[in-house]
């Protein structure tokens, strides 16, 4: 019963980093926001990698590279989109963009990797298709039609890009270390990584970030990143990745209440119809 907690949990700090990273963007620099993050993120997981696995296992010569790509993918790129988007775009909407993560996985590991793409599968990648773009064009598909996406819409897609090159790049390379490991390593890379973007950004101005902005720091790094990564992986190893990976559905819903609740954002039709498609589409693609 308890995992189930920390598994819907997780599904809800998850849906609170796009309330947070809307917050944290008004009045932060991406690569600042991104930077600060994942140093909060890489003190704790080096803690608790140490503590679980006893260290933190020495890097091969043959894992330097994907270790950099892994570092430079799922946190550099993914984070700086994330907050140049939501800087532009409501919380909700961004969310339901990003739920798409595991329909563009399912359909790069097909062609990749070959796995197998049944009907259901293709009927949920259809369905949250759907779902996704009644949810971007805001109901209006002439939006779609005539171009009219903006900057913020970009930047999450390739926020999606990177995710996705994140996901398939540790599943296709990475070997002889632990998933808790690798997302350490990932997160000391991209935060390396940011610190020369950050501080020609305007680092040191961080001296007049208010308590709100800390706050939305530490929730990000925290609770979104190293809470939220160790629970999903006690929820994989205690009932199994596909039940475990059911409560992800619960993201962009969780997103769109906070962002109803603490950032005044409406609950439009298309939005919420969206997010029923998008949630469907994604259970019936990763079902067993």
């Amino acid at each position: 019963m308890v995992i189930y907690l920390k598994l819907l949990l997780t599904a809800i700090f998850w849906g609170g980093t796009f309330v947070a990273g809307r917050s944290l963007a008004q009045h932060v620099g991406p690569f600042s926001a991104a930077f600060f993050r994942f140093a909060v993120a890489s003190l704790f997981l080096v803690f608790i990698t140490w503590k679980v696995e006893g260290k933190l296992a020495l890097l091969k010569k043959g894992q330097l590279l994907p270790v950099f790509l892994l570092g430079l993918t799922g946190v550099f790129f993914y984070n700086v989109f994330f907050f140049k988007g939501l800087k532009l775009i409501e919380a909700g909407r961004a969310a339901i963009i990003i739920a798409n993560n595991p329909i563009l996985i399912a359909l790069l590991s097909a062609a990749i990797f070959k796995e197998r793409l049944n009907g259901v599968k293709a009927t949920g990648i259809f369905i949250s298709v759907i779902g996704a773009i009644l949810a971007i064009s805001k109901g209006d598909l002439r939006v779609i039609l005539h171009g009219n996406l903006g900057w913020g819409e970009v930047y999450i897609f390739l926020c999606v890009a990177s995710w996705v090159a994140f996901s398939l790049l540790g599943k296709a390379v990475m070997s002889g270390l632990s998933p808790l490991a690798s997302v350490t390593y990932s997160s000391l890379t991209g935060t390396i990584l940011l610190f020369i973007p950050a501080y020609g950004e305007g680092l040191a101005n961080c001296i007049h970030y208010s308590i709100t902005d800390w706050w939305n720091i530490f929730y990000l790094g925290f609770f979104g990143t190293v809470l939220g990564f160790v629970w999903f992986y006690e929820g994989i190893k205690k009932i199994g990745p596909t039940k475990a990976g059911l409560f992800i559905n619960f993201v962009p819903i969780s997103a769109i209440l906070m962002a109803f609740f603490f950032l005044d954002e409406p609950l439009t039709f298309s939005l919420l119809v969206g997010a029923l498609l998008v949630t469907t589409g994604v259970y019936l693609t990763n079902r067993p």
